[in-house]
């Protein structure tokens, strides 16, 4: 598709707009179904952001994408449509906004609810020094749930800087939109609101219009201009109504499935297999909730939620609060198992600390995507959560080594009274496991080698194996062990390790992982530790293996340094 220019919008009929949209969703569905990336919600947006882009002036006007699963058509026609092929490839385009990337994206997004506390500080910025543009938030129904939106609502009087807040009411996050927020927009959709809910929103200092069909042109352009001149005195809420996957029925009747697409087949998940032992636990034990933050579905929960609704809790995109819920669960005697991403856990840090750990409650973190993720980039990345968690006083820390593992640790985990996380990739392998006990390591191959490599999780041990072998074809020995437990780290396993040289290997960042323990623990004592893990970088988007590699655990780098200490 060729770039478009801001002049060839802005001049075009509106028939011609309509056919626009439709050839913006073609290239989105052809590079999506190659490169992977989010489907259904960019499907939905197109006539909306053409939309946006006709009424204002971009890049002097700013827009924010809160999170930015909808700003490929933004792509599409800010001068990018020519690298479009590119996308969520290593070195190519984002799947978020970046700003590093355009001037058209101004601020970098990946996570739910920032956009308004972002445009805010923008449009302040723009006051401050005398400067005239619009500032626009393009929000989604299901961002309007997280505590963060609302904390930026109340400073929109303080503040006294004008924005334009676009609400895109699709019923959607992930998963289907729930909570009470969710409630109120049904109501005004339907028709059915209370003067009370349109007001909510004005008692903040907003000028509430809508509502708006955000995938019909002839409706849409002069509401977001009449939304641009009021704009002069005040902020506006302008809230418009997408549908999912608008244009392709196969998405808008399965939104959910086609949210995120993977151009690769799929390996066996561990969200299938938490949601199986979830089911197993909970038909022997009343106690056993399980709880999401919007994300349902993708951690393989939908069949306990089908099975144990009054025990099944999603809370929408509010990962803070679905922490302190879990803790009070606990603190009646019941058994939160609190499923989620990597990268969403790090927005409830201090509600783990205080709340869960704080208390020695027994809540278990479920924690999917964890390690390098690949092409969602760097806000996605699940490589912080070993050294965020791993000075936590109470907290145990499992990483286990193939799904078979991880089960049994699901099935421990029921009468473990303790804080607990146990961290996994996306996809895995079944197999064979030997007997796992809290806080012990596991020794996968021993020899009476002078170097011992320490490996945590599915990858890393896959990588050990491969390491195993290639020093064996060169006649040196290693001893590999699944280190399966962060914390509490098998002391009494490293105090017997008589071999001189401990390597390490983790799927995490280098700094306050297991490679920092190990050091720690070892400090003084006269081994050579060598550690591996990732860089103190932001990882960006692309492959992961290839990311993994070159950020910190290449093969090649392992093997010549052991071999290196072998030889020496």
């Amino acid at each position: 598709m060729k770039n478009i220019t801001s002049g060839e919008l802005k001049n075009a009929s509106l028939p011609q707009l309509k056919v626009l949209c439709e050839e913006l969703r073609e290239e989105i569905f052809r590079t999506v179904s190659v490169c992977g990336g989010h489907l259904s919600s960019n499907l939905g947006a197109a006539e909306l952001t053409v939309a946006l882009h006709r009424v204002f002036d971009f890049p002097t006007d700013k827009i924010v994408f809160d999170v930015g699963h909808q700003c490929y058509t933004h792509k599409l026609l800010s001068g990018r449509a020519d690298r479009f092929h590119t996308l969520r490839k290593e070195g190519g385009l984002s799947g978020f906004p970046k700003r590093e990337e355009s001037v058209y994206d101004c601020y970098d997004t990946g996570h739910a609810g920032t956009a308004i506390s972002a445009a805010l500080g923008i449009a302040k910025a723009r006051d401050l020094k005398g400067e005239k543009f619009n500032v626009i938030a393009l929000v989604g129904d299901g961002s309007f749930n997280n505590g963060l939106i609302f904390e930026a609502l109340n400073s929109l009087k303080i503040l006294n800087a004008n924005i334009l807040i676009v609400l895109n009411d699709n019923g959607m996050s992930i998963s289907p939109t729930v909570g009470g927020t969710h409630e109120v927009l049904t109501g005004i959709k339907e028709g059915r609101a209370s003067v009370e809910d349109v007001a909510l929103f004005e008692r903040f200092g907003l000028q509430y219009m809508g509502v708006y069909n955000g995938n019909d042109l002839t409706e849409l352009l002069p509401a977001l201009e009449n939304a641009k001149n009021a704009l002069r005195n005040t902020s506006v809420l302008l809230h418009v109504t997408t549908k999912k996957g608008h244009g392709y029925p196969f998405s808008e009747n399965a939104p959910l499935e086609t949210h995120g697409v993977s151009p690769h087949a799929k390996c066996y998940e561990y969200s299938t297999a938490l949601g199986e032992e979830l089911i197993s636990l909970a038909e022997k034990d009343e106690r056993i909730v399980a709880v999401t933050a919007a994300m349902t579905d993708s951690l393989g929960l939908r069949p306990f939620f089908d099975k144990f609704p009054k025990r099944s809790i999603d809370v929408g995109i509010c990962e803070e609060h679905a922490s302190v819920l879990c803790a009070g669960l606990a603190t009646e005697g019941m058994k939160p198992y609190y499923a989620i991403y990597s990268t969403f856990l790090q927005r409830a840090f201090d509600e783990i600390i205080h709340d869960v750990c704080g208390q020695k409650l027994p809540v278990t973190f479920c924690i999917d995507r964890a390690g390098v993720t690949g092409a969602d980039g760097e806000t996605h990345q699940g490589v912080f959560d070993l050294s965020y968690l791993s000075f936590i006083p109470n907290l145990t820390i499992a990483i286990p080594k193939n799904v078979t593992e991880f089960r049994e640790m699901i099935r421990l985990s029921a009468d473990y009274p303790y804080p607990l996380a146990i961290r996994y990739p996306r996809e895995g392998t079944e197999g064979e496991i030997g007997d796992v006990k809290f806080g012990k390591f596991e020794v996968l191959h021993s020899t009476m080698s002078d170097i011992v490599i320490l490996a945590a999780g599915e990858r890393c041990i896959d990588l050990a194996g491969h390491l195993c072998a290639l020093a064996k074809e060169q006649g040196v020995d290693v001893t590999v062990v699944n280190a399966r437990f962060l914390k509490p780290l098998d002391e009494e396993y490293l105090s017997a390790v008589e071999a001189g040289c401990v390597v390490t290997i983790e799927d995490n960042a280098l700094i306050g992982g297991l490679g920092d323990a190990v050091s720690r623990f070892y400090r003084n004592s006269g081994k050579t530790i060598l550690s591996y893990g990732y860089r103190d970088v932001f990882l960006p988007h692309g492959e992961a293996h290839s990311l993994m590699e070159k950020y910190g655990l290449n093969l090649q780098k392992m093997l010549s340094e052991i071999l290196g200490y072998a030889r020496r």
